[in-house]
């Protein structure tokens, strides 16, 4: 359902919710007092939103201080971060205890079993964590049970092993489930410098601690006040004459309570270790049975911070409405696919991060392994391009953090370049914000200048770099680390700049991205004013093009193909021979031959779980050497620690190729395929966020398999670009243009099946609704009607919108009918269009 729009969205800088931070208005109705009633006091939040709008692009405001972010994330850190001004910082978190005397505090990823719902405002936000983190689990054990009751489809040694580990494996299992402790953590914000929150126990006799400490080990002092109370006091990191004051109150009185030397020793503390008792860090322990909740509220200030009287009602009321209203600020959407993106929306504001030297947003590539830095290759780039379609002043954050922490993509990663040339057109295509292209365009200059480096025999197409003897590894000029295309080149000497050698294989997937740098140069350098250069990228694009199809076109096998430099074809079939249609180098003709006879045949591409990273009928594909085809569920299981023969780029579905599929698909319109692309994608990724809670880097390519090991690792269970698999059914529905009108954009299906609809989705300033079914297509923006198509499905392109008038094209599936609402009300303009596609100006 659309609801008004919001008119006041300030940045804020987040972790782990994301990061756009409503400015309290001066007055009353800003502070969202204890008296009053939780409708009241977000009734008040939404006055001062628009009390103090002031931007025609407010989703792009600029940093607030001080602000409270629940769900803030340090790694895995499963607390709230707050920040005042100087930047004085503090934060609080739950731990949970295990009865074998873990603290689950820092390393929660694997302990994650529910996310969300979280608001994209940071407003609310809501996770499961439980003591079990699911190293052993039952796919694990039952793929050792396979191994015994199959003895002739595993070698004497695997049965033997399985036979020795089985029981131990089995046991602690039993031991892990029998003591299993769950918790629902849930943050809301009540203003600026204050928030809420509640742990519930799901089980009986569950332990855990509410502390208070730095986020970054930053200079401060901590200590508890009573029995319920933690109190904070810290200088300024930017401004070291400001002193900000931190209070938290539980409505409960604790067990026990403990204060310690440093965070370090806190968390031996808590399980009865020794530890130096100090000021770093203060704790409250708690003991809880199944459905009986703590609740508490945190705060901060420039002087001491009184005492909370809040009760627990009224934290429990207030926490209960905040959560029904998370999406009247958040991206959400319902439907057979569209209510994927509401879980993209949780997943990615799990993955934003505070980076705390720039005090600003970033997302995290990898939570739990990723570290605390922007990631440089193009990972980040897909994150941003997510980020995009959910909250654009993140995407902007994480745009310019990849500058300042790394100063530019990664140059070992000839695909990063590309990738972040998108992501910066992109981010232009969606906000208009010109600062982004002037920011990046010297970078990508010098990028691409140097590519032809990699040019063995110059003739204009790149060939892969060298890298080194191995297997795996070859394909990590691209991120394909083992793709099987890559096993067979040869090493030949050169002196590139980066001291890698070249190879003797001109490679389809190299050359495409360097065509969509070109092509994203040239569009930049004319939104840039920069005639000359605008020309010079078009025409390297052009050459690209003309040598692509004169060169790696197999028309035998109808493909685009790599090929050595001896004129002999490299034959392992990858979906990289869709690449040329994303960087736009296919022509129209060959496009539509990859498309209907190799995509859409279930036999290569096609099927209930797309796309595998090779061609199920190439014979790379999930070649490991261990198959077993007479056992359900682990056809392609290996062994314990190795239950997969699809990992990696041998057969695994990758979130990124899906979506350079996608893309590819949408630019040359080949709308149903895509639609039917975004529905697969949605539906393989559901598999595993409403079956395990995750969103992770790969998938298995065959239906009923073991989750890859690599998917279900601490460090792989919450990847971000994952959340690429929804986001094309989010864009199915409505997306920025990159290939079209930079002013204009995209919007409706060919192919989602049922009804679908997203809300609240910030683009060009606005916030839009689109509902698409098989007969009606609706456009909102801010609430109100703009475009309704009646009679069939329909696709509309290069729509820009006056507010009185509108050109586009429409691609319809039958004759429909489509009316324009002005703005400002009035008589609406109506017109029939035939099916196909139609040009308008309304």
């Amino acid at each position: 359902m659309s609801r008004p729009a919001r008119t006041l969205r300030v940045r804020n800088v987040t972790a782990g919710a994301m990061a756009t931070l409503v400015v309290a208005a001066v007055g009353a109705a800003a502070t969202s007092p204890a008296s009053a009633s939780p409708t009241e006091q977000l009734t008040a939040r939404s006055a001062a939103r628009a009390a103090a709008a002031s931007s025609d692009h407010p989703e792009l405001a600029p940093l607030s201080r001080p602000f409270a972010m629940p769900g803030f994330k340090e790694q895995e850190f499963n607390g709230a971060l707050f920040v005042g001004k100087g930047e004085t910082r503090f934060s609080v978190s739950v731990d949970l205890l295990t009865k074998d005397g873990k603290v689950i505090n820092e390393n929660m990823v694997p302990s994650i079993w529910k996310i969300g719902p979280i608001a994209t405002d940071g407003s609310y936000y809501e996770i499961e964590l439980s003591t079990d983190d699911r190293v052993i689990t039952k796919e694990r054990l039952g793929g050792l049970q396979a191994t015994i009751d199959h003895p002739e489809s595993w070698s004497a040694a695997d049965v033997a092993a399985a036979k020795a580990q089985l029981p131990g494996l089995q046991a602690k299992y039993d031991a892990l489930q029998a003591g299993k402790r769950n918790v629902v953590v849930k943050y809301a914000r009540v203003n600026d410098s204050e928030l809420v929150g509640s742990v519930t126990a799901l089980d009986d006799d569950t332990s855990l601690w509410l502390d208070a400490s730095a986020p970054w080990l930053e200079p401060s002092t901590y200590a508890v006040q009573g029995d319920s109370s933690l109190t904070g006091t810290s200088a300024g990191i930017r401004d070291a004459s400001r002193t900000g004051h931190f209070r938290v109150d539980a409505n409960t009185a604790a067990r026990t309570t403990g204060s310690w030397a440093t965070l370090k020793d806190m968390l031996a503390g808590m399980v009865g270790k020794p530890a130096a008792s100090g000021q770093g860090a203060a704790a409250l322990r708690y003991h809880l049975d199944k459905g009986q909740t703590l609740t508490f509220t945190a705060r901060m200030g420039e002087t001491p911070v009184a005492q909370s009287t809040r009760s627990q009602d009224d934290t429990l009321a207030f926490i209960a409405n905040a959560r029904a209203h998370v999406d009247d600020s958040s991206v959400h959407g319902s439907g057979p696919v569209a209510r994927a993106t509401t879980f993209m929306r949780d997943a990615m504001a799990l993955n934003a991060n505070y980076d705390e030297k720039y005090d600003r947003s970033f997302v995290m590539w990898g939570l739990g392994g990723g570290g605390d830095d922007i990631f440089k290759g193009w990972d980040s780039g897909w994150d941003g391009i997510t980020a995009n379609s959910l909250d654009p002043a993140l995407a902007i954050d994480h745009i310019r953090d990849f500058y300042d922490q790394n100063g530019g993509p990664r140059y070992d990663q000839l695909n990063a370049g590309p990738m972040h040339a998108y992501l910066a057109w992109r981010t232009y295509t969606r906000t208009g914000d010109k600062s982004v292209l002037e920011l990046v365009y010297p970078y990508f200059t010098s990028y691409i200048a140097r590519m032809p480096e990699f040019d063995t025999d110059r003739d204009g197409l790149l060939e892969s770099p060298w890298a080194g003897p191995r297997q795996g590894g070859r394909g990590n000029h691209l991120g394909l680390d083992d793709s099987p295309q890559y096993w067979n080149f040869k090493q030949i000497v050169t002196n590139g700049t980066d001291n890698r050698d070249n190879t003797d294989l001109t490679d389809v997937a190299l050359n495409s991205y360097y065509g969509l740098f070109a092509d994203n140069l040239s569009r930049m350098a004319t939104a840039l004013g920069k005639p000359d250069d605008a020309a010079k990228y078009a025409a390297l694009h052009d050459q690209l093009k003309k040598r692509m199809n004169e060169h790696l076109w197999n028309a035998e096998r109808g493909l685009y193909l790599n090929r050595y430099l001896d004129g002999s074809w490299e034959q392992t079939n990858t979906p990289t021979v869709f690449y040329p249609l994303f960087g736009g180098l296919a022509t129209p003709e060959r496009a539509k031959v990859l498309v209907d006879q190799h995509l859409l045949n279930p036999a290569e591409y096609w099927g209930q779980y797309a796309v595998p990273s090779v061609a199920r009928n190439d014979p790379a594909f999930c070649n490991s050497g261990a198959k077993h085809p007479g056992v359900t569920g682990y056809e392609y299981f290996q062994k314990q620690g190795e239950e997969d023969a699809c990992e990696e780029w041998q057969g695994a579905v990758w979130p990124p190729m899906n979506a350079t599929v996608y893309d590819g698909l949408k630019r040359y319109g080949f709308d149903k395929p895509a639609a039917d692309l975004a529905t697969k994608s949605t539906n393989l990724w559901l598999t595993t966020w409403e079956y395990l809670g995750w969103f992770p880097e790969y998938f298995d390519p065959e239906p009923g398999q073991v989750i890859n090991s690599a998917a279900t690792d601490t460090t792989w269970r919450t990847y971000s670009w994952s959340n690429l698999m929804p986001l094309m059914g989010t864009q199915e529905l409505i997306a920025d243009e990159p290939w079209g009108d930079p002013n204009g954009f995209r919007f409706g299906t060919l192919g989602l099946p049922g009804t679908n609809e997203v809300d609240d989705v910030p683009l060009h300033g606005h916030r839009y609704a689109v509902t698409a079914g098989t007969n009606t297509t609706l456009l909102k923006e801010d609430g109100h009607l703009v475009l309704q198509a009646v009679g069939g499905r329909v696709v509309v392109r290069d729509f820009v919108y006056d507010g009185s008038a509108a050109t586009f094209s429409v691609k319809a599936e039958k004759p429909t009918r489509l009316s324009l609402h002005p703005r400002g009300g009035g008589k609406p303009k109506v017109v029939s269009v035939p099916a196909g596609t139609s040009t308008l100006t309304l």
